[in-house]
């Protein structure tokens, strides 16, 4: 039931699996293997759903739009539980026929049950060979269906792992945008250490912990809110910026996206602990109050303020380090978004370019010369990464791009697109896909 709610909810409601699904634990009171067996089965029943819809074509003689949606939501998580999980086959079959019959009725139930009982047939190699697409013949469509991404987001992550000499990769990574990621927390400096949280060490962040199981809500620090959940990708944007060398002063920092807050909190401890603050930058007011609340007794923190990053009401050329973890279509969190692939379309991307370039530029006029900018996106796409930074190079006369290879020596195989620019994987360092690019405002711009 939970993971049906969450799927009626995403569908209807346009909700985020990682926002919903706790409320519905605590709803139906689920935790420890209940808890995860719910989250998996939500959160991988909506990975799948391209990969699980054919099959379910294959063994309805209807169109699937013709099917009620909520039985459909039903097949589709009894098909993820026969094909993808370890549940014997009687109780795949058994509890998702009762759940449409309470749903919407014995009719509807003994439907769902002759389905499934054609899905359970084979399993999941045997069902990919008879009805993917040729490779040879057609390689997008091929892989967009075993690996069940969109067409077009198969093709720009390819063009993104082509532009770094990584072409072959794609299989790898689409399967690993598949697998959920581990929950990983971070340690917020100055309130907490990372010898304070349970968990291995993350291997490039100095910062962060791998949790191997639990709920992190659990974890005394994080529900102190002296360290928080946050992907290890994310982190090393936070200290990228930190770590970057600086001429002059160094005093103010600016988060110019700041919500929902998680690389905030840790910039605001490294900056305390350089007797620098930072300022909080959020448009939307529930983001800034989730940014507010992640900064709540934190030093070094100069306030949040919720407006529109393009055109803040701040002075320009004021701050020695500012952040612009820009919106993006989060592709390179399709790990922990299951339903992102589904809800994003290549006419997107106009709007938040658009929308990035703008707030780089922002940025840009708001550092200081001498200050550095860390432009960074949870996207590998070309045109939310190298495109945006290329134009603010080619349009100023004032930024440079500086090299962030040095400061990611730990990191292997991490060169982005454009030389000294840091591109982070999935498949390669267990991260989300986060871009990551240094620039450096040299002086004043020409207005002219």
């Amino acid at each position: 039931m939970v993971a049906f709610e969450v799927l009626r909810a995403v569908r209807v409601a346009d909700a985020y699996t990682n926002l919903v699904l706790p409320a519905l634990l605590r709803k139906h009171q689920l935790s420890g293997r209940d808890a995860g067996f719910a989250t998996e089965l939500a959160a991988g029943t909506l990975r799948r759903r391209a990969t699980y819809d054919a099959v379910l074509a294959a063994c309805i003689d209807r169109p699937l739009r013709k099917v009620e949606v909520k039985v459909l939501d039903a097949l589709r998580l009894g098909t993820h539980q026969l094909l993808a999980m370890r549940v014997p086959q009687h109780a795949a079959l058994s509890t998702t026929v009762d759940l449409v019959r309470s749903e919407v009725g014995p009719g509807a139930a003994g439907f769902a049950n002759a389905v499934l009982r054609k899905v359970s047939r084979q399993d999941l190699d045997a069902w990919l060979a008879e009805i993917a697409p040729d490779r040879d013949t057609d390689p997008l469509a091929h892989d967009a269906l075993v690996h069940s991404h969109p067409v077009w987001v198969v093709e720009a992550l390819g063009e993104a792992l082509d532009a770094v000499g990584a072409a072959d990769e794609v299989g790898a990574l689409l399967t690993a945008d598949n697998v959920a990621p581990s929950v990983t927390l971070v340690a917020r400096p100055g309130r907490s250490s990372r010898d304070d949280l349970p968990g291995e060490p993350t291997p490039f962040s100095p910062y962060g912990v791998v949790l191997a199981s639990g709920d992190p809500g659990q974890v005394r620090a994080v529900a102190d809110g002296v360290a928080g959940v946050q992907d290890e990708g994310s982190q090393l944007v936070a200290v990228a910026l930190a770590e970057a060398a600086l001429e002059g002063r160094d005093e103010e920092w600016l988060d110019l996206c700041a919500g929902p807050g998680g690389k905030s909190a840790l910039l605001a401890g490294l900056a305390a602990g350089r007797g620098a603050g930072l300022l909080a930058v959020e448009k939307a007011p529930h983001r800034s109050a989730l940014v507010a609340r992640a900064l709540a007794g934190a030093d070094g923190v100069r306030g949040v303020v919720t407006a529109d990053g393009t055109r803040p009401p701040l002075v320009a050329g004021t701050f020695d380090r500012v952040l612009v973890d820009a919106p993006c279509t989060g592709l390179g969190a399709l790990r922990r978004r299951p339903e992102s692939r589904w809800r994003r379309s290549p006419q997107d991307l106009e709007v938040l370019v658009d929308l990035q370039q703008r707030l780089l530029a922002s940025a840009l006029d708001l550092v200081r010369p001498g200050g550095v900018v860390l432009y960074a996106t949870c996207s590998p796409v070309l045109a939310e990464t190298r495109d945006v930074v290329a134009q603010a190079l080619a349009t100023r006369g004032d930024v440079e791009l500086l090299d962030l290879a040095p400061q990611h020596a730990q990191v292997p195989d991490c060169a982005g697109p454009l030389p000294g620019t840091v591109q982070l994987w999935p498949h390669r360092h267990g991260t989300d896909a986060m871009f990551l690019a240094l620039l450096r405002r040299t002086g004043e711009p020409d207005r002219d």
